[in-house]
């Protein structure tokens, strides 16, 4: 790995961890190919990343960036991401990530980067790195197909997004741009917050939608954690309507510690892998919905009785969830004794990596967030995908359509029932009618678990970034 002492990136990632680790994934990837990156966000959420590998830890610099308090205790003490609040509480977190424009831009003055990475919330940055002529890249955290739907310049805002999309009912049919036969659509029960959450006004005064055209507007690239071989009309859709470069970064396929699970020691994760090491190879559903995904009561208990009614192994990484007085009250009265010859529940903290890598997984019920999608296929998984939030609905739509997953059924109301969820597991863990998709995630694997491949794309996305910097002009610093 050769060092360039003379090129620089900045990155600023939204203060979700769904959007900060694919960011913290990316500095690594860009550090091993000998890239100096400094990697913007706020103490804490800086305190909560992993550790970079020893060998890269001089190539990254973590700023940290202290985020203002808000006036009336709008954000909870300690609240700097997304994870920290409810979903009413987002709007404020990002008046609070707006004031953190003033210290980036005392950054970039001082440190001259040569490109600045940012998310799909910081507009501001447009008119700081014009100001100080550093070339804008959106690093878009979610896939082409999911940009595809939302990023049309022409009809993110203004009176063309009104006659094109009046209504959350505009996001339950395929974009009129989409030239090609494609699901990607939400459902009636999907598209009502996504329609307000995108298009509608909040607290920063600012709507997602205005933030993300100015930013498209403003970058000089788009890059995109996939590849052509996963979705290559939609990666070309994208270049289509931004005018952009659309540059696939490949999929960064996580590093899985080298250690495995002899790193672990955690007494109770030891006893739950030499569980897994008594299952029959590929019996056993892995059941994880992260930490940004807070599922109601309604929905964890249904998911309980129906991974109960199912008769499958399962071994269930849960967070406890706020309304739950204890770990004991987060499931059904009885769940636990009911099932223990078969089933593991752990609360908290979960080696995901580790558990999907053991040979007894098999499957996985789980949200369809992208970067959950990228973990699991490259073990070759089957996927059950019961979509949530944000892009995870467009997500299962394409994995669904390329039979590479089962969506749990919902009625209207975007509920479920645990026959749905045990129909579901069944149809892709050991039905016959099922065995086409098992054949179809086992061919993925081979594509999202190819580092040569990813690496090619990545090599060639660094490839761009030297040869695009920008010749700066002195300019005084603040």
């Amino acid at each position: 790995m050769a060092r360039d002492h003379h090129f620089h990136v900045a990155m600023f990632p939204w203060s979700a961890f769904g959007h900060m680790m694919p960011f913290f994934q990316l500095s690594i990837a860009l550090a091993k190919s000998g890239v100096q990156v400094s990697f913007i966000s706020t103490s804490k959420n800086i305190q909560r990343l992993p550790k970079p590998p020893p060998n890269l830890s001089t190539l990254i610099n973590f700023v940290e960036f202290q985020l203002p308090a808000l006036e009336n205790e709008l954000l909870p003490e300690g609240a700097e991401a997304t994870v920290d609040v409810t979903s009413d509480q987002i709007q404020y977190l990002k008046i609070a990530h707006d004031l953190l424009q003033h210290p980036f831009k005392q950054f970039v003055a001082d440190q001259s980067p040569d490109w600045i990475f940012v998310d799909v919330t910081n507009h501001w940055t447009a008119e700081i790195a014009l100001e100080y002529q550093v070339p804008l890249l959106l690093f878009s955290v979610f896939n082409a197909a999911a940009m595809d739907f939302f990023g049309h310049p022409e009809f993110i805002v203004g009176e063309a997004r009104e006659r094109v999309r009046p209504s959350s009912e505009s996001l339950t049919f395929l974009p009129e741009w989409v030239d090609f036969p494609s699901s990607l659509a939400y459902r009636g029960f999907e598209a009502t917050g996504m329609f307000h959450g995108f298009y509608g006004s909040n607290a920063s005064g600012t709507t997602d939608s205005e933030r993300l055209h100015k930013i498209i507007q403003a970058c000089k690239a788009v890059a995109v954690r996939s590849c052509p071989e996963y979705e290559s009309q939609y990666l070309n859709l994208l270049e289509k309507i931004t005018t952009k470069p659309v540059i696939p970064l490949g999929l960064l396929p996580p590093d899985q510690n080298q250690k495995g699970r002899d790193q672990i020691t955690d007494e109770s994760w030891i006893n739950t892998f030499q569980w897994l090491d008594e299952q029959k190879q590929r019996s056993v559903v892995f059941v994880g919905f992260g930490s940004e995904c807070k599922l109601t009561k309604d929905q964890i208990y249904e998911m309980a009785y129906g991974l109960e009614l199912s008769g499958l192994t399962f071994l269930w990484a849960l967070r406890k969830p706020d309304w739950a007085a204890d770990d004991v009250d987060a499931l059904p009265p009885g769940f636990v004794e009911r099932t223990r010859n078969r089933g593991v529940v752990s609360i908290g903290w979960a080696p995901q990596l580790e558990i999907l890598g053991h040979p007894s997984i098999g499957g996985s019920l789980f949200h369809s967030g992208w970067g959950s999608v990228i973990e699991i296929l490259q073990f070759g998984h089957c996927l059950v995908v019961l979509p949530l939030i944000i892009d995870q609905p467009l997500n299962a739509r394409i994995l669904v359509e390329k039979g590479l997953a089962v969506e749990v059924e919902r009625r209207e109301d975007g509920s479920f029932t645990r026959d749905d969820v045990a129909k579901a597991l069944r149809l892709a863990m050991v039905s016959e009618d099922g065995e086409k998709l098992r054949v179809r995630a086992r061919e993925a694997a081979v594509i999202f678990k190819d580092r040569k491949l990813h690496q090619h794309y990545f090599d060639r996305f660094v490839d761009y970034l030297k040869l695009n910097v920008v010749k700066k002009k002195k300019k005084k610093k603040l």
